[in-house]
């Protein structure tokens, strides 16, 4: 168990490390970024569902899932990202690899305890802005803007859950926030096709951290001899992320071959702190166990409070979000001796978000279909799952940026029997 996840990690790290943007959302340029975590590989294949109990695969939404832990878990997903992003006039395409997620999880007795890593939230975009215009001299000026960003905000965390009954369980995870924003605006200036020698660019750095909790609890009941009925809540109060910002201007040399940096100015800018929202979500589900489970669950998000890095950056406001999700599974025969295609675990779901940005006066929202496999590995209860989330967010008009976005995740469970007392040396 621990040669398969040093060699997974090594994996991992090598194929990731040439693709640390894990976003081309311009969208993005607002708040922390885009939200990339959604849940393990298996959640999002239901939409992002997380009211499942596993005895086999840790819940990274729900701390209370823990308790339900029966083996030691080594999980790690990464998703290649395929974006067509539209305007009125202009269409293009983006590709990016990131790491979703990376945790171990352990159970003792009655405790589930879980630790590890995850890319929470990420920045990238490269936008050009192009703006003809005349002048008092009846001379065309062709202003061009080019926008460029790279970071996101990581978190380190640990969780416990426990069994407060048979049938309740709570849980509770601490989260360390940290990471790093850079942006870059370059500007610059033609008259009647002739470059104006000087161009400007202004260089801004965010370095952000904080601390915050997840409080969870979860309830499970027979409803008869098959069915069971499952349902959860999960709370996140509402904190502050520390932003510490620094800000350069630059004046460069716009004919010069090697752009060369004329002057630098260390402009004053202010430190802020960013509201990162509360969350409450809840859900209920019911099927039968091994077998088929169907389930529902609604996030709501106290968006509105949040604000930018920046106290400058304008063209945009937050109103509370809210967050749909609908899935479940089946598996024809988890313990089929003779049929591969039997054990194997069939997912499917579909999400609906307001996800609390607004610009030009539109709510920016995000719709998605997921599906997925679980795949058991021969002789193991470890299974590698896949996932397809095919999804719009955004919209053409208003000035505005629509995303479709077709995306691929692959994570490794990896589950084993450690800290077992041995009958026989």
């Amino acid at each position: 168990m621990i040669k398969k996840i040093i060699v997974t990690f090594c994996l991992l790290i090598s194929l990731t490390a040439l693709a640390q943007e894990g976003t081309s959302s311009p969208y993005s340029f607002y708040g922390i970024g885009d939200i990339k975590f959604k849940g393990t590989v298996e959640n999002r294949s239901m939409g992002g569902l997380s009211v499942f109990p596993d005895s086999i695969h840790i819940n990274l939404q729900n701390p209370a899932q823990l308790a339900s832990l029966k083996r030691t878990n080594f999980s790690i997903g990464a998703t290649y990202l395929n974006t067509k992003s539209k305007t009125e006039t202009q269409i293009d395409k983006a590709r990016r690899t990131a790491l979703d997620y990376l945790a171990v999880g352990v159970p003792l007795r009655k405790l589930g305890l879980a630790f590890g890593l995850i890319p929470y939230s990420s920045v990238g975009y490269k936008i050009q802005s192009v703006k003809e215009s005349t002048n008092s001299a009846n001379e065309t000026e062709v202003k061009t803007n080019q926008y460029y960003g790279i970071g996101g905000v990581n978190k380190v965390f640990f969780g416990v859950g426990f069994g407060l009954t048979k049938k309740i369980n709570f849980g509770v995870d601490v989260q360390y926030n940290f990471g790093t924003i850079k942006t870059t605006n370059t500007t610059t200036l033609t008259i009647n096709n002739d470059f104006v020698q000087d161009g400007t660019r202004e260089l801004n750095s965010s370095n952000l951290s904080g601390v915050n909790f997840d409080l969870g609890i979860t309830y499970q009941t027979k409803l008869n001899k098959k069915l069971s009925l499952f349902s959860s809540i999960n709370y996140t109060p509402q904190y502050n992320l520390n932003v510490n910002n620094s800000r350069t201007i630059e004046t460069f040399q716009s004919l010069s071959t090697a752009g060369g940096v004329t002057s630098t100015v260390q402009a004053d800018v202010a430190d802020t702190k960013i509201k990162i929202p509360s969350k409450l979500s809840f859900g209920t589900g019911f099927g039968e166990t091994k077998k088929w489970l169907v389930g529902a669950e609604i996030t709501l998000l106290n968006t509105s409070v949040t604000n930018n890095r920046f106290t400058d950056i304008s063209g945009n406001t937050f109103e509370n979000a809210v967050r749909y999700s609908l899935g479940g599974y089946f598996i024809p025969n988890y313990n089929s001796f003779t049929s591969y295609a039997k054990r194997v675990t069939y997912r499917g779901g579909i999400r609906y978000e307001n996800t609390g940005l607004v610009i030009q006066n539109k709510s920016i929202t995000d719709c998605a279909a997921n599906i997925g496999l679980g795949l058991p590995m021969r002789g193991t209860v470890s299974n590698i799952n896949i996932g397809l989330e095919v999804g719009k967010r955004g919209t053409k008009y208003n000035n505005l940026v629509e995303e479709n976005y077709v995306n691929l995740s692959i994570g490794l469970s990896l589950s084993d029997l450690w800290f077992v007392k041995r009958k026989f040396d």
